[in-house]
């Protein structure tokens, strides 16, 4: 059982996911790879490697009931706790789009990644994150997910209009509202982090690099003071 802080990134083997694992790593944390394929986590375990930085890939398909509950098992019988939960986990639908248009089984398949997953992951990793004495989760958000952003014909994010994503988003800030309320006089803390506009495989472009998108996420996993706040790369998001 290891004494550093152990963190669990889902769908940490690629993009988003994997930066914010080595950054973790990178400031001492044992990370544990979540990850649907456990060939692509064993890959990204080594690639990390390769760098001397310690992680462990840990089979993970937060769609898949069985498969959380056997992490979570794993997590308590070799670590006993949870000091950081990254919900990172997330997937767009190309036929996802506006109400009018969208493929109704996009969004069902968006929702139940973007938004179930984190619940059912969060749900099953409560009661080790209460054995640790300050754990964080940051749950990655996007200001797709901002009503107000939604609602503002001014605003840059106002045109895209993907129904499934933009709400399952808007949900997943919906769970860290009521999380900081449920976990209030605990020393858990919970935050939505939009990372900003970044580059990889899920958006196919973007004004930033996956490393560049891990320093929000990784700064309120592992010191951020905001609690129950919605932020993105230089300040907060209107919910």
């Amino acid at each position: 059982m290891t004494t550093n802080r152990i963190a669990l990134v889902t769908g940490a083997n690629k993009g988003i996911g994997l930066e914010i694992a080595r950054q973790l790593a990178q400031a001492g944390v044992y990370v544990l790879i979540g990850a649907r394929d456990d060939d692509r986590g064993r890959t990204a375990v080594a690639d990390l490697a390769r760098q001397g930085l310690a992680s462990q890939a840990l089979q993970l398909d937060v769609t898949d009931a069985a498969s959380i509950s056997a992490a979570a098992l794993a997590i308590r019988n070799e670590h006993g706790r949870l000091d950081i939960l990254v919900n990172n986990a997330g997937i767009f639908d190309a036929t996802d789009g506006p109400p009018g248009k969208a493929s109704m089984d996009a969004v069902r398949r968006v929702f139940e990644t973007n938004f179930f997953g984190a619940l059912a992951v969060t749900q099953a990793m409560l009661p080790l994150l209460r054995e640790a004495p300050a754990a964080r989760i940051v749950n990655l958000s996007s200001s797709l997910g901002s009503l107000t952003l939604n609602g503002d014909p001014s605003s840059t994010y106002y045109a895209a209009q993907y129904i499934g994503y933009n709400a399952s988003k808007a949900a997943l800030n919906m769970l860290t509202v009521q999380l900081r309320e449920a976990l209030r006089g605990t020393p858990i803390v919970v935050n939505s982090v939009s990372p900003g506009f970044v580059k990889t495989d899920l958006t196919g472009y973007g004004t930033m690099t996956p490393a560049e998108g891990a320093r929000l996420p990784v700064q309120h996993a592992l010191a951020g003071e905001d609690n129950g706040a919605f932020v993105e790369p230089g300040g907060t998001t209107p919910w």
